[in-house]
């Protein structure tokens, strides 16, 4: 009893201590307030953001202000670095939900990604200087403010692009020297995106591009850090190329306090102005990623506890594996588990391109994984049926209960995301790691893709104990395994992925850069997997528990957390989506 008990308990207080540092951090410690605010778009469009209000700016006040918005199958909580560091120097800022994402509705692409919509809600706010407001936007997240930048030529007086462009997303309008205003362009030496967006095989040769050129109107390649152009008449140009990747443009000091920089520039009249390089930001991550282990610990605590009450305890029962040790046999069952699902990424991804978003399945991306774990479940029974020796004994009876204590444990998890989301406006993430709670849109699309990651995840944990579980092996140890065999695979991928990006600034498969980034989460998250599966296993001796907690666990941090390509008040846009970020 003092087990379950300890890990209830640790679990809350990781969530508390961790919600309550992010909320903190967040919040600059009282000087700012954080809202979440609703708004609406031309065609009928419900908007969702973020908004961040330095303390003394109202309307006898006024400050200025910085519309922010996130990358393709991101969220606005991706905007936090920027949104603290700004608003902590005395700037309101709006992080928006592009339409299609987070809480936003439509569809990818709908009402020109809400951009213009935002801009208008920012300018509405009595406390906003409407003659100094700036647009940031990473990667796709370009769309919305170019488009806004569009909408209204003088409704903004400075830009910044952080791993993004000019003509791909949103406005088919090329930059010139004179538009988008005073913009400056950050983008990773090693940014996976270099030759989409800038026509360059490497992003550290992007100061040649000629598409760049000639948005800053000049004939050679663009230095780097240095001013272009006449900020007075708003056509100033700044370019930097720091050693980041993609993803990491908008989680680095470098990203963000390039970002601050050019708005303390061109958007001066902030109440406390600092150094670019003083951030706070990574202790509000550190703490939402505390809030997101919490989270994981208190579901094991909580399931310990809820399989000693009587509705479950009948479920209770210690594994009877089989294996007897880790011989040659156990190594390539071992090896096969974690290479399988990593080896076939790139191509079963591909395939899934092809599952194309409908009423019923309107997430692209999550159709795209949906067809690499239905393959790979496939490919588990298919090595199943060839490998059938030393079979364990699986509990049958009670699988319909053994669901149902997964769903009760679940939605203490959620019900603890909820009230950390309620009081202290964060939820459970670290980096492109994120759980968010879902709204009524989200929850129909979470119910419709349940029911076949319920299908892969019992075929896959129940091929995960039959293979690796060793008797007499200790918890620990089990738990390990399992973390390892179910994420090993991709940390090998992303390892030789990034390792040749680091070492000759391009991919290993360059044509993959999406499919690489998504990886990138289901490292952590498919080792939190291991270790529930292994630890629901142990006590029950069934594989049902803990492929039921999988399954939600994934259908819902991917159906809160990607994009939404279809909608019934929209046709679908952009059908190259998938291919950006």
């Amino acid at each position: 009893m003092r087990g379950r008990w300890g890990l209830f308990a640790l679990g809350w207080i990781l969530i508390l201590a961790g919600s309550l540092l992010a909320h903190a951090v967040q919040t600059s410690f009282g000087q700012v307030t954080v809202t979440d605010v609703r708004f609406p778009a031309p065609r009928g469009v419900v908007m969702s953001g973020l908004l961040y209000v330095p303390k003394g700016a109202d309307a006898a006040h006024r400050a200025p202000a910085v519309l922010a918005s996130h990358g393709y199958i991101n969220t606005r909580e991706m905007q936090s670095p920027f949104a603290i560091e700004l608003s902590r120097r005395g700037y309101v800022v709006l992080a928006m939900d592009m339409t299609g994402h987070g809480q936003s509705g439509g569809n990818v692409g709908s009402d020109d990604f809400g951009g213009p919509a935002a801009l208008a809600f920012l300018q509405s706010q009595p406390m906003v200087d409407r003659a100094r407001i700036g647009l940031e936007g990473h990667s796709m997240g370009g769309a919305p403010v170019l488009a806004a930048a569009l909408a209204q030529p003088d409704g903004y007086r400075s830009m910044v692009l952080e791993g993004s462009t000019v003509g791909l997303f949103g406005p088919p309008r090329p930059g010139t020297p004179a538009w988008p205003r005073n913009l400056a362009v950050v983008f990773g030496q090693y940014d996976e995106f270099a030759p989409l967006m800038w026509g360059v095989p490497k992003g550290s040769q992007v100061g040649q591009s000629p598409r760049l050129r000639a948005l800053f109107g000049v004939d050679f390649p663009v230095a780097e850090a240095k001013l272009y152009g006449d900020l007075a008449r708003g056509a100033g140009r700044i370019f930097y190329n720091p050693p980041v990747t993609h993803p990491w443009e908008h989680f680095s000091r470098a990203g963000v306090g390039h970002a601050v920089d050019w708005f303390q520039k061109t958007l001066v009249g902030a109440g406390a102005p600092r150094d670019p390089l003083d951030q706070i930001w990574l202790w509000k991550e550190i703490g939402t990623g505390m809030g997101f282990l919490g989270f994981v610990v208190m579901m094991l605590g909580a399931f310990s506890l809820l399989l000693a009450t009587p509705p479950f305890a009948s479920l209770a029962h210690p594994a009877e594996v089989v294996g007897e040790r880790r011989g040659p046999s156990w190594r390539i069952a071992a090896f096969l588990t974690a290479a399988i699902p990593a080896a076939s990424f790139f191509l079963f991804m591909k395939l899934g391109y092809l599952f194309l978003p409908n009423r019923f399945f309107p997430q692209w991306v999550h159709n795209q994984l949906l067809v690499w774990a239905m393959l790979n479940g496939l490919i588990t029974i298919g090595l199943g049926v060839v490998t059938r020796a030393g079979r364990p004994t699986f509990v049958r009876a009670g699988r319909a209960r053994g669901a149902v204590l997964a769903v009760t444990t679940v939605a203490i998890g959620y019900a603890a995301l909820a009230l950390v989301d309620a009081v202290f406006k964060v939820d459970f993430r670290f980096w492109v790691l994120g759980l968010k709670p879902l709204d009524g849109a989200h929850a129909a699309i979470f119910a419709a893709y349940v029911a076949p990651w319920t299908i892969y995840f019992l075929v896959s944990t129940r091929a995960l104990h039959t293979a690796l579980a060793i008797k007499g092996e200790g918890e620990a140890s089990q738990l390990v395994t399992a973390a390892l065999a179910m994420s090993g695979g991709f940390i090998v991928l992303l390892c030789l992925e990034y390792g040749w990006l680091f070492a000759t600034g391009s991919l290993l498969t360059p044509t993959e850069p999406l499919s690489a980034i998504i990886a990138i989460p289901f490292v952590p998250l498919l080792a939190a997997l291991g270790v529930i599966a292994a630890f629901t296993y142990r006590r029950t001796n069934s594989a049902t528990p803990g492929a039921v907690i999988c399954a939600i666990l994934v259908a819902w941090y991917v159906a809160a957390g990607t994009a939404t390509h279809w909608s019934p008040d929209f046709p679908m846009n952009l059908p190259g989506a998938p291919r950006t970020k």
